[in-house]
């Protein structure tokens, strides 16, 4: 990836000026993903005549808007307002390198969140529940969706706007480690959205979703391929779900293992 400085505004520096644009990109796409969510809401309760909407249907919603409207909308919206075209994402048909690259960056990421998990329960510190994790806890059935899911949505929703766009648009400015570590910055703590605990434990749980978000960045950044994170993202998450799955109906106890 090459670095090209734009010319100087705002009265920023242009490093600063990408950093400022890269987060309030990422705040804006979860503030219409909020607003596509309560049109579904809106539209869901007209249609069903209830008054209220279950945590299964909430999460299904909510995936559709965020993931899957909100993140694309506005990441090919920032594209067509700078005059980028698709080509700056830089995604293809992953080769078998690449595909082993999925592989290493999946594998490397579970294991470093078991550590994580260990370091966690070591400490004697608690991590934040994920709403969408607890839902699945309580309805197990809807697992398989959610792993469906995983890969249609998660994983390339969430990839195409921090990784293709916000990393791509800061690795302009910055060198490889600071994008990847700057674009984790805008990734991590909006999860926080989706979470369920005391500030503490939300706390630790965004400093844990530093490391896939990092883990996902190097794949981007050594494959200069948008496909491999996502398909590592979504592999991953769909593991946890599987995983959660099995310890839900096998080992209830076991869950806090990898934070689920």
């Amino acid at each position: 990836m090459s670095t090209i400085e734009p010319e100087t505004k705002w009265g920023l520096s242009p490093r600063a000026r990408a950093v400022v644009l890269t987060y309030a990109l990422a705040v804006l796409a979860f503030g219409v993903g909020v607003v596509f969510l309560t049109a579904i809401a809106v539209v869901y309760l007209s249609a069903t005549g209830s008054d209220q909407i279950s945590a299964v249907a909430s999460l299904g919603m909510s995936l559709i808007a965020l993931q899957g409207l909100a993140f694309p909308l506005v990441s090919l919206t920032y594209l067509h307002r700078r005059g980028l075209g698709l080509d700056f994402l830089q995604y293809e048909l992953p080769s078998l390198r690449e595909l082993g690259q999925t592989l290493l960056t999946f594998i490397g990421t579970i294991a470093l969140i078991i550590v994580a998990g260990l370091v966690i329960q070591t400490l004697g510190l608690e991590a934040a529940s994920n709403t969408a994790g607890e839902t699945a806890s309580a309805n197990p059935e809807i697992v398989p969706f959610l792993i469906l899911a995983s890969f249609l949505l998660i994983g390339p929703g969430e990839e195409l706007l921090f990784r293709g766009v916000i990393q791509g648009t800061l690795r302009k400015h910055f060198s490889a480690p600071a994008a990847i570590l700057l674009a984790s910055g805008a990734f991590a703590p909006l999860h926080i959205t989706a979470l369920i605990g005391d500030l503490q434990a939300g706390l630790v749980t965004i400093a844990v979703l530093f490391i896939p978000s990092l883990a996902f960045g190097y794949a981007y950044e050594k494959t200069d391929n948008l496909v491999v994170p996502a398909l590592a993202h979504g592999l991953y998450n769909a593991t946890l779900f599987g995983i959660m799955y099995l310890a839900v109906k096998y080992a209830p106890e076991s869950t806090g293992l990898l934070g689920l």
